[in-house]
């Protein structure tokens, strides 16, 4: 294992090491259920003490790239990353991103819709009985009395999670977990208030059909009113929201 690193003294150590590992992970110097060498031989190697190679381990295991066993054969191994073990690093920072940064409504709504677009070709082509089947069962839901605004946010979500994972395609899926899983909660509580629920559930019903019948066409004009109602909600509840004195 290379591992080969000058570590500049005048910054945090425990990172540099992190990084140094997981670069040998990407480039395949460490390989998938390779056992690290031991915390003493990692401190030999960087001259640095096994307090500061913990803390690099930390790093790394947070980042769900190793993993840590006990015993006389433990020690830390390098981990097969699942795109649906990264999905929710993908999604805490999508919302990190989109809540510092302030972005505006409609340009989280562009990019919401825009990707999700492009995921409609493929679903109709690909999606299964399974997608189908959750997405009407969250229609369903939706239509339910006495569904609270919450469940109704959750559902809502499902819905087009379905929609996406329809498309059969992990790394779509995956860079899709953000847009889905982080903007349409934020979008969800700024307009949850002022959206017409049947009218949701009646737009969400017609893009089920549409992929049901692998109709692209039909798909993107449903998807197409969702993000011109969804845009139209945002202005009226900014509208309708009480002035600051």
């Amino acid at each position: 294992m290379p591992l080969d690193l000058k570590l500049d003294a005048t910054k945090d150590l425990a990172p540099q090491i992190a990084d140094a590992i997981r670069d040998s992970i990407i480039s395949g110097d460490l390989r998938v259920d390779q056992r690290l060498p031991s915390e003493s031989e990692l401190a030999e190697k960087f001259n640095v003490s096994r307090p500061t190679i913990r803390e690099a381990l930390k790093r790394l295991a947070a980042q769900n790239l190793i993993r840590t066993l006990r015993g006389a054969t433990g020690g830390a191994f390098v981990n097969r990353l699942s795109f649906q073990e990264a999905q929710g690093q993908q999604i805490t920072t999508s919302t990190l991103l989109l809540s510092m940064n302030a972005i505006s409504f409609e340009t989280a709504c562009e990019a919401r819709y825009a990707l999700e677009r492009a995921c409609l070709a493929l679903s109709a082509e690909r999606r299964l009985p399974d997608h189908l089947a959750t997405m009407r069962a969250e229609i369903h839901r939706q239509g339910q009395p006495g569904l609270s605004d919450e469940s109704f946010c959750d559902s809502d979500v499902a819905f087009h999670r379905a929609l996406v994972d329809g498309a059969g395609n992990p790394v779509l899926s995956y860079q899709l977990a953000g847009a889905v899983e982080a903007m349409q909660p934020l979008m969800n509580m700024i307009t949850f208030s002022a959206r017409d629920r049947a009218r949701i559930i009646g737009i969400h019903t017609g893009i089920a059909d549409a992929l049901e019948e692998r109709d692209v066409a039909k798909a993107a004009s449903a998807l197409d009113q969702l993000a011109a109602y969804t845009v139209t909600l945002a202005h009226d509840a900014t509208a309708n929201r009480p002035a600051k004195t």
